[in-house]
């Protein structure tokens, strides 16, 4: 399983983004789906996650009330919606994938596929 992250950038505080995830020689279709992020100088840390079999949603409690996982219909892209973005947002997005869903899905060693991040910075 090959991930593939974009849509990261430079943008102002307030504004919105989509990062994309997209799966290459397969679907997500049996395979949940997530985000992390890591901020210059942290570690890195569980944003979101999108089961499949239940189409469920989880969040941080940091970022649940700005930040909105979905799969495309297809099956082979999986989103990151942010909105009001802020300073803290900063941090580079990588995605994640895994067939095996874990009560530790918080966690980065609970997931098995990688994608190779993307920069999202934030400027007050």
């Amino acid at each position: 399983v090959q991930l593939q992250a974009s849509g990261g950038g430079l943008v102002q505080a307030g504004s919105s983004l989509r990062l994309s995830c997209a799966v290459s020689g397969r679907t997500f279709t049996h395979y949940h789906a997530g985000w992390f992020r890591q901020a210059p100088g942290r570690e890195q840390v569980f944003v979101a996650a999108f089961t499949w079999n239940a189409n469920g949603t989880l969040y941080a409690d940091a970022v649940k009330d700005r930040f909105t996982i979905s799969r495309d219909s297809g099956e082979t892209t999986v989103h990151l919606q942010i909105n009001t973005l802020r300073p803290e947002d900063t941090a580079v997005y990588f995605c994640a994938a895994t067939p095996y869903w874990r009560a530790q899905y918080y966690q980065a060693a609970s997931w098995h596929y990688w994608g190779q991040g993307t920069l999202v910075t934030v400027s007050s």
